[in-house]
């Protein structure tokens, strides 16, 4: 040891000291992935390209959806490179009847842009649209009903006076009409719609 400078070969063979005396230096980067066979990096291009993909997909549902879109949700898959990936997901989203069938109407638009939002609706996405579709067809058979209740007691109306219960049966009657109606259509579509996509 001269001057308290070590030359043992330990110290002199610091990346550090050589690449600051000018010498070149390779040092090996401890990053994740460096030390994959070649198909563990195919493995991983394609689980990254996968959890992009779902992170899109899923983030497409729920801007659409807003109000009644629940936040997304993922499933991972841990690559080779120890790094997890989202290869699943899923948002969840209220279907349910409004108290108002024009709000109805308006959310089951929305419900339905919701599900169709991704560039690539998968068949649950579409199942959810078909759910959506017969949800706004229950609310355009109340509206229905509740134009044909209206016309009934002004129509009773002028005819000499109608008592409130009766116009509160011809409106059930109407409602249940129009209802049954929407559905055995819905159910004919959707039946129609399953046996093509299968």
């Amino acid at each position: 040891m001269i001057g308290g400078v070590s030359t043992s070969p330990a110290y002199m063979a610091s990346p550090y000291l050589q690449a600051r005396q000018g010498q070149t230096v390779a040092v090996k980067s401890n990053t994740p992935g460096d030390d994959l066979s070649e198909e563990e990096k195919a493995q991983v291009a394609k689980l990254k390209a996968t959890d992009a993909k779902v992170r899109a997909h899923e983030r497409a549902h729920a801007a659409a959806g807003g109000q009644y879109a629940g936040a997304p949700s993922y499933s991972y898959t841990r690559g080779p490179d120890g790094q997890m990936y989202a290869t699943s997901g899923e948002v969840s989203i209220d279907i349910s009847p409004e108290n108002d069938p024009q709000a109805t109407l308006q959310k089951a638009a929305q419900v339905a842009a919701a599900a169709l939002a991704p560039a690539d609706p998968s068949g649950a996405d579409r199942a959810v649209a078909a759910a959506a579709q017969k949800l706004r067809l229950q609310a355009l058979a109340e509206l229905r009903a509740e134009k044909q209740a209206e016309q009934q007691q002004q129509e009773q109306g002028e005819k000499g006076g109608t008592t409130q219960a009766g116009a509160g049966d011809a409106y059930a009657r109407a409602a249940s009409q129009a209802y049954g109606a929407a559905n055995s259509r819905l159910d004919q579509s959707i039946g129609r719609a399953i046996a093509f996509s299968v």
